[in-house]
Parts: C-alpha cells; sequence; structure tokens
C-alpha cells in the first residue's frame, strides 16, 4: 500500500520507512454543497508544486532538510461517504501507528473527519484546532449527517465540549452559531485569540488536530474553491497563524477545499501549494527540535 508515487509533491520523496510525516490525498467531494471540484485538489497540488522552491525564505528552511514520504491518493468510493471515511481512516491509522505524522490533503472538508477518527483512537485527549470560513456545525444538510457542513458537528459528537478552537469563521446558520457558543471554542472572522489557544495547549502537552479549509483565506485571493465567503484572511496572516500552531503538539493535520477547475488562473492552486510546504516546514521543524 505504502509504496512510492510517480508524481509526489515537491522535496517529499524519501522512502515511507525514514520518513516522520507521511501525506496522503483524499480525492473526495461528494458531499460539496455548492460548487465541486476538490476531489481534483491533491493531483493539482503535486503537480503545480513544482513552481515553488523547496526552500521557505519565511523560516529560513527547505523541505530537503527532512524526510518526507508522499504516499499518493486513496482510491475512494464517490457512492458512500462511509466507505470513503473508513478508507481515508485506515490509511492514517496505518501511519501514526508506525509513529509518523498523517497530513491529509483534500478534497473536501467530510474528508477530515476519517482522520480525526483515527488520531482519536490513538490520542483520546485530542483538541482540534480549526481555521474555516464556515463553522460546519450543522447536524444535518438535506438530511444527511456525513456532508461537509456538518464536519466539526461530527468531530464535536466525538471529542466533546470544549476541545474545538475555530478561527476565521464567518459564515453558517443561526443555530451553529448558539451551537458553537455552548459548545466549541469560536473565534469569528480571524485569528484573535489563538496565542492564548495555543500558550494553553503548550502548558498541558495537548496532542492537537490542526486542519486548515483553505476558504478561510478571502476569495480575493482564493477564488478557487467551492463556498467562498468575502472576509477572509490574507496569506501572510495564515503563514504566521500556521507558524504558531504548529509550536502545540500536532499529532495529524490536513489542507483542504483547493477546487483547482474553479480558477483557472492558477493562482489559487499555486497558494495553496505554499500553504502546504510552509505548514511542513513549521511541523517538521517543531518535531526535529
Amino acid at each position: 500500500m505504502l509504496s512510492p508515487n510517480i508524481e509526489t509533491f515537491l522535496g517529499c520523496d524519501a522512502d515511507y520507512a525514514s520518513a516522520d510525516l507521511v501525506l496522503f490525498g483524499a480525492p473526495f467531494d461528494s458531499t460539496t454543497s455548492y460548487r465541486p471540484g476538490a476531489r481534483f485538489g491533491p493531483s493539482a497540488m503535486r503537480h503545480e508544486s513544482f513552481g515553488l522552491e523547496t526552500y521557505s525564505p519565511y523560516q529560513d528552511t527547505d523541505l530537503t532538510d527532512f524526510s518526507i514520504f508522499d504516499s499518493g491518493d486513496l482510491e475512494l468510493c464517490f457512492g458512500s461517504s462511509e466507505l470513503a471515511l473508513d478508507a481515508i481512516q485506515e490509511r492514517a491509522e496505518t501511519i501514526l501507528s508506525d509513529g509518523k505524522l498523517p497530513l491529509l490533503i483534500g478534497g473536501e472538508h467530510l474528508v477530515t473527519l476519517g482522520a480525526v477518527r483515527a488520531a482519536l483512537n490513538h490520542f483520546p485527549d485530542l483538541h482540534m484546532i480549526h481555521f474555516d470560513a464556515h463553522a460546519d456545525l450543522r447536524q444535518e444538510y438535506l438530511g444527511v449527517q456525513l456532508s461537509h457542513a456538518c464536519v466539526l458537528r461530527r468531530c464535536h459528537d466525538l471529542v466533546g465540549d470544549g476541545r474545538i478552537h475555530q478561527f476565521c469563521i464567518r459564515s453558517g446558520d443561526r443555530e451553529e452559531f448558539r451551537f458553537a457558543n455552548a459548545h466549541t471554542d469560536m473565534h469569528k472572522f480571524s485569528f484573535d485569540g489563538l496565542e492564548e489557544v495555543v500558550q494553553a495547549l503548550l502548558n498541558d502537552g495537548t496532542p492537537v488536530y490542526f486542519t486548515i479549509d483553505l476558504d478561510c483565506l478571502d476569495p480575493s485571493c482564493f477564488p478557487g474553491t467551492g463556498t467562498p465567503e468575502a472576509g477572509g484572511v490574507d496569506f501572510p496572516s495564515l503563514l504566521r497563524a500556521i507558524q504558531l500552531v504548529s509550536r502545540t503538539n500536532v499529532v495529524a493535520a490536513d489542507v483542504n477545499e483547493l477546487a483547482p477547475m474553479l480558477d483557472t488562473s492558477g493562482a489559487s492552486t499555486a497558494l495553496a501549494c505554499k500553504v502546504l510546504r510552509e505548514l511542513m516546514l513549521a511541523l517538521e521543524r517543531n518535531r526535529n527540535k
């Protein structure tokens, strides 16, 4: 299963045995509620990553300084969300069982649930840090509970109150915000409060699942996503936030909701590649202190 991939993300061509961070793609968008296309995100990011350098001047670090393995995309069942989530969970379980950090590339945001299920099996005191434009806290969407509009509600079913920390949220129905007021730690519109959350998690050594929905970015710089929402953050703000969260005990992470064909300029895919590069470097710097 975990064999070399033909086209890897730039600089992520170590062998599996030596790697301590493992990429895998989940090309799934069957529950997308507005504009589909996120299933093409992982392959587009691999292909376009070669427009980047492996070196980051932001962090003075290079991908070649670390051993990162790209295990390729899963072959997922588009007719069954549960079967797709099972496959994602199985891959994340394998990586975690081998003492490595799984980094999932979506795909729509529902894919996060499979990786969170795996992480909870290894880290029962898991907290989540969630960057997104949308609350994703609906109990159901059009009668379906396994939807990208419900993914953080399903995660809450697993982790419980006070363990989901949400940032940049600027969209959702009234009941989602009422639910958040009672059950999650929501910070609307920006990264205000992130430093305090990170410090508290650092003090406790708490294991963290870090999920980045790229539509936290403003559509003026990231239009290539299924549900764009005005009023988002810019790339430098996201980069600072990623570096901050990566100081915590991140045990698994994901980047999701790039729909490359919705931005034919390629700018959204290029930005997503840069986010992924910076996330990997920040995580690896922290793990190799």
